[in-house]
Order: structure tokens, then C-alpha cells, then sequence
């Protein structure tokens, strides 16, 4: 049975007097894997914070191109681990430490796939984060590797483990409470992309492009809640707002700041998703749709006010039967940890796999259709046309998602 460790009271100063022999519910076992951490930026140290938290695997080495990155992380670090950190000198150092049970490819978004192939090369079990490309034709090669690698290979879309998303797809998916579902809308209203060292995120050629960048997420819960392949696709967008003014290197930033999106189903199933990045706050909702009920889930955070985020799960189901409305999250340690929790959950299943367990995580094939789906929605930005999939597919030369 798992034990419950109640993280908001081991380290309060009403329990310092506490020692180690009688720390049970603040106890946990021996970390039993060493992790190495490749990229120590913004979502890297996330990484490290959240597998400090969880216990189960150690942050054992980090390796970053740039030094200063290094350092930052190493401070950050001491701050939630007495452990010492390996720092490795070169990318092929870092992938080949005997001492290391698995990497974590946290890189920015156009090195993904070079830092990939050598990592494979050790045959450890990989994190990669998301998008896992920012092109198809990486992408692919991904999906082609990893079906024949000896170890595997998760991607970073951990937004299916927010509280909400976790929610919505057991009342939608498990318990059917929506009937069968039709329709899906997602929307994300935030303000604009944050600074990255050397501002890669500001230019589709390094980021993939806003809606494989960010929207990969959405696409992925999107997919994963139509259960088909997609159809079609259409979206309207652009850059209206954000970094119009931005050059680095005399690159003017091309980078797009909102977008309306419709995809069609096989099945059926139509959704939309809405994006806009010149926000004052954040908000998240998806409305899904069956032909027994409605669920919204919400989840709301005022950056302004640094207030703590709402989020909630409504069902709807009019004479149907039981309509209900809840306030859904983890505790407020795990909320705070990175992504609202989701970062945490997202460890748990990279760690229940290393030690051989059977889960559902998204694979490098549920990563690529997410990319399938911005890609297309990109091109029908700048074509003013709507995407058949299917001859999308065929124009890529994407013969690994042929039927």
C-alpha cells in the first residue's frame, strides 16, 4: 500500500524536533535510480525540483552548453538536495555515465532531435520534452527509432496530468457520463512567451512555431479525447501583438501570438481550440460535449495579483441525471512544484516505468500526431486554406502514419 507523506508538515519548524528514527509519515525510501538532466533552463530545473520532491530518483548530473545555466541550476539546486551534482563536460559524457539509469533531454526545442541521437546511443530509458521535434520529418524518424529502441522513450506532454484534464477524461472516457462525445473546444488565453537564453522561442525556425511549440499540449488532450484520427484542419492567426518590435541578430521575431483552430475526426468528433498570448492573466478551459451531458473545466490564475489559481470540473447533464460542480487540484506543494502538479505526475509514470511497471504516458507516436495537428494548422495559417490530413501526410513523405 502507498503511504501518504504529508509534505505540507515535514519541513514546518513545529516538527524540526522531529528526528530521523521517528519520521514516519515524513520517510521515504532510498532514491533508486540516478537521473541526469540535459538542458538546465527554465523547464530543466523544473525537472530538478520535481524529482527532488518525489524521492524515487535522484538527480545524480546536469550538462548544459552554457555555463552560466549550469551554475544557476547548481545554486537552485542546494536549495532542495544536500546531494553533490556531476557536471559533465561534453553531451556524450553526460549520456554515457555508468552511474546514470536514464536521461532527461530538456534542451531547447530545435536541438531535440540531435541531442536524441546521441543519447540512444546508450540505450538508457529517455525523457524528452516536448515539442519532440520542430519539424515532421524529425518527428518521424523519432516515432521510427523508438519503435525499434532496446529501452524507451517518453514525451513531455504532461498537461494530461492536470487536475482538471485528469478529471474531464475519467468522466468523458471512463465513466461515459457524457454519453458519446461530439464536440471539444480548448482554449488558452495567457500573456506572451517568457525569455529563453538567446531568445530561441521568438523564431519559428528555432521553436517549431507558436502552435507546435505551446499548443502541442492541446493537441495532444484534444486527440486523446476524440479517440480518431484527425481529418482535417483549419486556422485563422497570426502575430498582432507580441515582439513585433524584436530582433536579435538583425532577425525580426516571427513568432505567432493567437489562433483559431477547427479540426475534424474520422469518427465524427469536431473541435476547436482558441489561443491568445497577449493576456493579462491565464485562463484554461475545455468544453466537451456528448449527446448525454456537458463537462467545462476551468483553471484560472491572476499573474498580476500572484494569486493562487481556481480550477474546476462542471457536468451538466440537464433531465439526463446528476449535475454536479467541483473545485479539483493537488496540494499546494505539488501545485506550486511546476505546471499546477502536472510535472509531478509526469514523474511518477518516467519513474513507474524504470522500474518495469506498465503505464500510460504519451509515447514518441502521440507526440508526433500532436505535431501532425499544429503543423497543419500552421500551414493552413499562411495558406487561408483548410488541411486534408491524409494528403498533408502524404505530401511530408510521413509514410509511418499511413494506415
Amino acid at each position: 500500500m502507498t503511504k501518504t507523506r504529508l509534505r505540507m508538515f515535514e519541513s514546518s519548524p513545529g516538527q524540526r524536533h522531529v528526528t530521523e528514527g521517528d519520521r514516519y509519515l515524513y520517510s521515504q525510501e532510498p532514491p533508486q535510480f540516478n537521473l541526469v538532466i540535459i538542458g538546465t533552463g527554465t523547464i530543466g530545473q523544473e525537472h530538478m525540483r520535481v524529482a527532488a520532491m518525489l524521492g524515487r530518483a535522484r538527480v545524480h548530473g546536469i550538462y548544459d552548453t552554457q555555463a552560466h545555466s549550469l551554475d544557476a541550476a547548481e545554486e537552485n539546486f542546494k536549495k532542495l538536495s544536500s546531494d553533490t551534482l556531476v557536471r559533465y563536460p561534453d553531451l556524450q559524457s553526460a549520456c554515457n555515465d555508468p552511474a546514470a539509469d536514464a536521461l532527461m533531454i530538456c534542451t531547447p526545442n530545435y536541438t531535440h532531435f540531435e541531442v536524441l541521437k546521441v543519447a540512444m546511443a546508450s540505450s538508457k530509458p529517455i525523457f524528452l520534452e516536448k515539442p519532440m521535434a520542430t519539424d515532421l520529418q524529425d518527428a518521424a524518424a523519432i516515432v521510427a527509432m523508438s519503435a525499434s529502441y532496446s529501452s524507451f522513450i517518453q514525451i513531455g506532454l504532461q498537461y494530461r496530468y492536470k487536475a482538471q484534464y485528469v478529471e474531464a477524461f475519467h468522466e468523458a472516457l471512463d465513466r461515459r457520463s457524457l454519453g458519446i462525445v461530439k464536440t471539444i473546444s480548448v482554449s488558452e488565453h495567457r500573456p506572451p512567451f517568457l525569455d529563453k537564453v538567446g531568445q530561441w522561442n521568438k523564431f519559428s525556425r528555432f521553436s517549431g512555431g507558436t502552435l507546435v511549440e505551446k499548443c502541442c499540449h492541446y493537441f495532444d488532450l484534444i486527440n486523446l479525447l476524440a479517440q480518431a484520427r484527425p481529418s482535417r484542419v483549419y486556422a485563422s492567426g497570426g502575430q498582432a501583438v507580441n515582439f513585433l518590435d524584436f530582433e536579435k541578430d538583425s532577425e525580426r521575431s516571427d513568432i505567432d501570438d493567437h489562433a483559431f483552430v477547427v479540426i475534424d475526426y474520422n469518427n465524427g468528433v469536431r473541435a476547436s481550440f482558441t489561443l491568445n498570448m497577449f493576456c493579462p492573466d491565464f485562463s484554461e478551459e475545455i468544453i466537451i460535449v456528448g449527446d448525454e451531458g456537458k463537462l467545462i473545466a476551468q483553471e484560472n490564475f491572476n499573474f498580476q495579483q500572484q494569486a493562487e489559481s481556481t480550477t474546476t470540473v462542471e457536468i451538466l447533464k440537464g433531465e439526463l441525471g446528476v449535475s454536479k460542480k467541483m473545485d479539483v487540484s493537488y496540494t499546494r506543494a505539488l501545485e506550486q512544484s511546476g505546471h499546477h502538479g502536472s510535472t509531478f505526475y509526469e514523474h511518477i509514470a518516467f519513474v513507474d516505468q524504470l522500474e518495469g511497471k506498465s503505464v500510460d504516458c504519451a509515447t514518441a507516436l502521440q507526440g508526433m500526431w500532436s505535431m501532425v495537428v499544429a503543423s497543419a494548422a500552421q500551414q493552413s495559417m499562411i495558406t487561408g486554406q483548410a488541411i486534408d490530413i491524409e494528403e498533408f501526410i502524404e505530401t511530408n513523405d510521413l509514410k509511418i502514419l499511413q494506415p
